[in-house]
């Protein structure tokens, strides 16, 4: 406890962090007001049973992502995942278009045309979504839509409205990410997420001690949720070290290399993507036949994916995920690229010839370790889906993996990570008494 209140005196007296963290923590405060704004036409007491059906099956996942937005039906209803369907569009015309691979290397410049096009399909994508989330809202507010607001003009407010909350909420992520600290979007992401968890579990504790199973279930549940918090967290931290030799250079009166290094290859290269592309996928054919038929209506082909809990569900989910995984990690993993590097550094591996006996060894490694992190992501991917089947309640249920956890862990370690090398670039110690947060830079480096 001691060393834990010497770490906080420490990040409070440095006042670039310092401000940092508190311009953090006021953004994420507008962002959260924000989310309790209910949109203009709409009675936000006559809302109940929106709220009960959008948070139900699959639109309790675009529920999750917008921190609880989309159910109250407020400002923020569509959050901050048409940046980021879109932010996905734009990176993968990167890897596949000529023109986007040549901005990609033009620097700043080309970064800034890049966000450019962002921002505009994103302006694209929210436009889409917010027509079908006004749709949405006819047939299922109820008595929540004011008559007299009804017609085009709601439709045009609404949509107006829920894009510029899009915007100002991408804006929010940029500020944190220039004037905060981590990842803006990423944070503003687990923000949503993190809101909903004392909720959750007070819902499942009230269900538990109400007659359903009692106090024992409720603490087996709290310990499998720790267990598969620190599953994570040695997914998201596991790495696969390559030794790499660099051969003697004397350049003057300096002598240069001769030393030993490692190339850290992650287990989970391709992060929350895979879980985030299954997903879509999934989605598809649940939102071919809009958001007022699912469920109930739903039959057949469609109930499957519709359904969460259902068995079919979460085996053809599972076959995605670990498909994506290969698939994305090939796409932001160039093993050739890297023997290329190491060949003009003057670097080689112990046992392996240079060029292109390298970049297949490091392939090699590199899909060795790649398949058992991809099951144990698909794993993770369906665990919510099981725990609602085996009687969890359904927000709780959500927090046992997937992509809510999965961000949750890798944003909190990220954001871990910068505090601790701001804290080491200034001769503090870290965060931990012993070792290092795996993943950020030294501060020679930083």
């Amino acid at each position: 406890m001691k060393k834990f209140i010497e770490t906080i005196k420490n990040i409070w007296s440095i006042e670039d962090l310092r401000n940092r963290i508190l311009t953090t923590l006021l953004l994420v405060l507008v962002y959260r007001v924000g989310s309790y704004i209910t949109l203009p036409g709409l009675d936000p007491n006559e809302l109940a049973k929106f709220s009960e059906s959008s948070q139900q099956g699959i639109l309790g996942l675009f529920n999750m992502f917008a921190g609880g937005s989309f159910s109250r039906a407020s400002i923020f209803a569509l959050g901050i995942m048409p940046y980021i369907s879109a932010s996905i569009a734009i990176q993968l015309l990167t890897i596949a278009v000529p023109y986007f691979q040549k901005l990609q290397k033009e620097g700043d410049s080309g970064r800034k045309k890049i966000n450019q096009y962002t921002r505009l399909l994103t302006v694209i994508v929210t436009a889409f979504q917010a027509s079908a989330y006004v749709a949405y809202l006819r047939t299922q507010s109820g008595g929540a839509l004011i008559p007299a607001y009804g017609g085009f003009m709601f439709w045009l407010s609404t949509t107006v409205v829920l894009t510029a909350g899009t915007l100002f909420v991408m804006w929010l992520g940029e500020k944190i990410t220039d004037k905060g600290i981590g990842n803006g979007t990423s944070i503003i992401i687990m923000t949503g997420i993190l809101a909903r968890l004392p909720e959750s579990l007070l819902q499942e504790f009230a269900l538990r001690t109400g007659g359903g199973g009692g106090l024992l279930i409720f603490l087996v549940e709290l310990a499998m949720f720790i267990l598969i918090t620190i599953g994570l967290i040695l997914l998201v931290q596991g790495t696969r070290k390559i030794p790499v030799n660099y051969a003697k250079r004397i350049v003057g009166n300096k002598q240069y290399g001769g030393v030993r290094q490692f190339i850290p290859l992650k287990v989970n290269a391709a992060g929350v993507m895979p879980i985030i592309f299954a997903q879509a996928i999934m989605f598809i054919p649940a939102t071919a036949i809009g958001f007022a038929t699912q469920s109930e209506n739903a039959s057949g082909f469609i109930r499957i994916f519709s359904d969460h809990t259902n068995p079919w569900y979460n085996v053809i989910y599972a076959v995605l995920v670990v498909v994506f995984t290969f698939f994305y990690t090939a796409l932001i993993f160039n093993p050739s690229q890297m023997a290329d590097e190491m060949k003009r550094n003057n670097g080689f591996i112990p046992g392996v010839k240079p060029g292109k006996s390298t970049a297949d060894y490091i392939g090699a490694v590199m899909d060795r370790i790649t398949l058992p992190g991809s099951v144990f992501l698909a794993v993770v991917g369906i665990m919510p889906g099981i725990a609602a089947a085996l009687g969890v309640n359904t927000g709780f249920s959500t927090f046992f993996g997937g992509t809510s956890l999965l961000i949750m862990v890798g944003v909190i370690l990220d954001t871990l990570q910068q505090i601790e090398s701001q804290l080491l670039m200034r001769h503090y110690d870290g965060l931990m008494s012993s070792g290092r947060i795996k993943g950020r830079t030294s501060p020679a480096n930083a």
